[in-house]
């Protein structure tokens, strides 16, 4: 788990090794145990490191074979590695550390551009052929790792943060309208490849792209499931498909073992970290280490779950750490947490996860979360009216109860100069849900969730919090097998019970009743959720600045009527529209964007 960096350069020139040192200076949270740096003739690679597998030496970054002509940075973890090993090694090749960096230059030396299928992980790759004068990025599965793209004339720059790249400079730093459309409907969520950046972009999950040395290049989409019925499932019943989830699960959890430093987890009492805890214990793990944190109560809400999280912990024995933090603790943590943002995240829980990985960080450098199962698993309200719907009503159900905002009304939110006449966000969800490889309405949206919201939601989310504490967090339910077995599920054992209904049956053969009968919980942060007193303070300081009135992002009539009527800026789907405006000024604040 690290930050890369690196520049490529396409009209004969020499990389910029100055602003690749700056990019890589830029990511030392993600990787505070050490750096590295690599120049040929048209590439350029940085790397932060942060030591997980193959803590000598050996594993250090830039990883460079000068006898098989390649050179490496990497971010993520590669949990097949030893498998892999045995059979490159089998192969005929040799090694000389024990890393899994090592491991992905020789495949790519045994399989080419084929190597990224053989790799179970969550990785984001910069490898350099110099033979083929080619450099390959590739992005994992699920998009776990995060990979930024900032092209201009004759050159090429990509690296783990957008700030990283900004850091590096002569980056295009307009708004993209399109993008913008897209944070203000969708909980900030702005899909691959685009960013809130014109400037910036991000190399889709599941993508392979080879750029050769004159600047062509070419993507390919490497993995693709289908949210169909698969043959080979047929005649397979609910008890059949509770068995084969319930296995695929426990692979999933085993594999994000593999470190050679302690892993804990993430254990917010509710069902999906709750169950990881207890096959982890199923599995012989003992005193794992086990992390829970809470806020404040306010108004009659709740501030924690420490009453599930402690009957877990209890049951399995855990080494388990409560974390309480005051509300006095949210505010100041607010320009720490905008700062440490690959982009802007208008999630009220994100200064919480901020904080929480703060604290974990102290006392282990890996844990597993429950991240992704409820798309996966269809956990959310909305999905279980789509069991008996049309694929045809799938749009219609979806806009209305994930969207912040229909077209309309985005109209009063954004400056002249940021309007559009296109509803970019309606067409795109459309157009993802009419895609072939999707047999029902949930099905459809499921696999949106799974494959386009969620990597640019919750899994960036917890990346970038975590990692701007040195702390890999690893995410079983983003599994690459789990979630094709999945997808071939038929959607009624999924949404059953509320939801999640195929987990709810493996888990009642390890958890305590209450834990997967209890209430859908979220992470609880009232003093957040609230967007009042210091912490309105702050938002409203943000869109009254003096660079925000000078950008004119947006219209100061629909500002103040979200701060002269409070209960106007919560939207249907959950989100505060004054916290969504008010982050996004902060980031590009923070980050000097004008």
């Amino acid at each position: 788990m690290c930050g890369i960096s690196g520049e490529a350069r396409f009209d004969g020139t020499t990389p910029d090794a100055d602003a690749v040192a700056r990019m890589t200076d830029a990511m030392s949270s993600r990787g505070p145990d050490g750096q590295g740096s690599w120049c040929a003739a048209w590439v350029a690679l940085g790397h932060r490191r942060l030591t997980i597998i193959d803590l000598s030496d050996a594993g250090a970054q830039p990883m460079v074979r000068e006898d098989l002509g390649l050179a490496l940075v990497f971010n993520g973890c590669v949990y097949n590695y030893p498998e892999l090993r045995e059979r490159l090694s089998a192969a005929g090749h040799t090694f000389r550390s024990t890393s899994d960096t090592e491991v992905i230059l020789v495949a790519y030396a045994e399989w080419g551009e084929a190597f990224v299928e053989h790799l179970v992980g969550m990785f984001a790759i910069g490898l350099v052929d110099r033979a083929r004068r080619r450099l390959l990025l590739a992005r994992d599965r699920l998009g776990i790792k995060p990979l930024y793209l900032a092209e201009s004339p004759g050159r090429l720059r990509f690296a783990s943060t957008l700030p990283a790249l900004l850091r590096g400079g002569d980056v295009d730093t307009g708004i993209d309208p399109v993008a913008l459309h897209h944070y203000l409907s969708w909980h900030s969520i702005v899909p691959a490849p685009r960013t809130v950046l014109r400037g910036v972009r991000k190399l889709p999950p599941a993508t392979l792209r080879v750029v050769e040395a004159d600047g062509r290049s070419r993507e390919r989409v490497y993995w693709r499931p289908e949210y169909v019925r698969d043959p080979d499932y047929a005649g397979m019943d609910h008890r059949d498909w509770r068995a084969a989830v319930g296995g695929a699960l426990r692979t999933a959890v085993r594999r994000r073992l593999v470190a050679d430093v302690p892993v804990g987890v993430l254990l917010s009492g509710g069902l999906d970290s709750s169950l990881i805890v207890a096959l982890l214990a199923e599995a012989g793990q003992q005193h794992l280490r086990t992390f829970s944190i809470g806020f404040d109560s306010r108004d009659g809400e709740a501030g924690d779950e420490f009453r599930y999280s402690d009957l877990v912990a209890r049951a399995y024995d855990t080494d388990h750490h409560r974390i309480r933090l005051a509300n006095d603790d949210l505010v100041p943590a607010i320009r720490a947490t905008v700062a440490a943002m690959t982009e802007p995240m208008g999630s009220h829980d994100v200064v919480a996860f901020h904080l929480l990985s703060e604290q974990v960080a102290k006392h282990v450098k890996v844990a597993q979360s429950g991240q992704g199962a409820d798309e996966v698993f269809a956990g959310y309200g909305y999905h279980q009216p789509l069991v008996a719907m049309h694929r045809d009503g799938a749009a219609e159900a979806f806009a209305a109860a994930f969207f912040d905002r229909d077209h309309a009304e985005l109209t009063r939110v954004v400056g002249p100069a940021y309007a559009g006449d296109r509803d970019a966000s309606r067409e795109l969800l459309a157009a993802e849900l009419a895609a072939p490889g999707a047999e029902t309405a949930l099905d459809a949206v499921l696999r949106l969730d799974t494959h386009r919201m969620l990597p640019d939601d919750p899994v960036k989310r917890v990346d970038s919090m975590s990692m701007a504490w040195g702390l890999e967090v690893r995410t079983p339910f983003l599994d690459q097998d789990l979630v094709a077995l999945a997808a071939a599920c038929p959607p009624e054992h999924k949404a059953a019970q509320g939801g999640k209904g195929i987990l709810k049956e493996i888990a009642r053969e390890v958890l305590p009743a209450a834990v997967i009968d209890r209430p859908k919980g979220y992470f609880p942060v009232p003093a957040l959720r609230n967007v009042d007193g210091k912490v309105r303070e702050q938002v409203v300081a943000a869109l009254r600045a003096p660079a925000a009135r000078e950008r004119g992002l947006f219209r100061p009539e629909y500002v103040e009527e979200l701060l002269a009527d409070p209960a106007a800026a919560r939207t249907s789907a959950g989100s505060n529209k004054l916290w969504q405006l008010g982050l996004l000024e902060l980031w590009l604040q923070t980050h000097h964007i004008r």
